[in-house]
């Protein structure tokens, strides 16, 4: 039996199923690495993201959502989540997706909300409509298993634009319409998602120099504040080391 409900004004031709109703098709995709291109190779390396994704299946497989194209068999979108223990408060709210993630995996208190990791389409498909079906999906897979509300570190899609303005001051911008003017919070928005607070210290990526030059495609030659390609803040490099701290924003959808 499905574990998630059909999202609403779907395609016909898109099916939505979990890591438990296909383990062929997630495996698939994890071997195949089909959404890797999704992501800057920087964004493949953090210091603490490997332990939480990685714990995603099989203990929680009836939380992870998979979209197939039932006109060519092919998976175009994965919403990867994670269960975790929250109160409700901001003084209890986790540090961004590091902190998220480390606390649904280390806390033995049952979970009680579910945080979005992941809402990766297929750059084929991308502009089509799926990005926001994946946040109605994670938030239907919410409803079904108990979960109240769904959050999500939001990644903005256009932060890399202005890697040096404050995560804060970006989360404000709007356009004249008086919606966001980062598309990815747009959409969030749209669909009844709000703010809560940005985290301008959400994933850790640090790492030598040597690594941080081969992803970016950068010479770093001494100490000091660097904006590459593709950040969404400022590597900051000091002893042979390359310290990065991608900001996120905390957005909440009732289920």
């Amino acid at each position: 039996m499905a574990n998630v409900e059909q999202p609403p004004n779907a395609p016909a031709w898109l099916k939505a199923v979990t890591a438990e109703d296909r383990p062929d098709l997630w495996e698939l995709v994890n071997t195949q690495h089909l959404f890797d291109g999704v992501w800057p190779e920087y964004n493949h390396h953090g210091n603490h993201a490997g332990r939480y994704f990685g714990a995603l299946v099989p203990t929680h497989a009836t939380l992870q959502v998979l979209f197939i194209d039932e006109r060519s068999g092919r998976v175009v979108a994965r919403g990867r989540t994670i269960p975790f223990r929250w109160d409700g408060t901001l003084d209890d709210l986790p540090a961004g997706i590091d902190a998220v993630g480390i606390r649904a995996i280390t806390e033995s208190a049952a979970p009680s909300a579910l945080s979005a990791l992941a809402a990766e389409v297929d750059p084929s498909y991308q502009g089509s409509g799926l990005s926001a079906l994946l946040i109605k999906t994670m938030r239907a897979v919410a409803r079904l298993h108990g979960f109240d509300p769904l959050l999500a570190p939001v990644r903005p899609r256009w932060k890399d634009r202005y890697p040096l303005t404050p995560i804060e001051r970006y989360a404000r911008w709007r356009r004249h319409d008086g919606l966001p003017f980062d598309p990815w919070l747009r959409t969030h928005e749209r669909l009844g998602g709000r703010v809560l607070r940005c985290e301008p210290r959400s994933l850790e990526i640090t790492a030598p120099v040597a690594d941080w030059e081969r992803w970016t495609g950068m010479w770093f030659p001494e100490a000091g504040r660097y904006v590459f390609a593709g950040g969404l803040a400022p590597l900051e490099v000091s002893d042979g080391t390359g310290t990065y701290f991608e900001p996120n924003v905390w957005m909440i959808h009732g289920v």
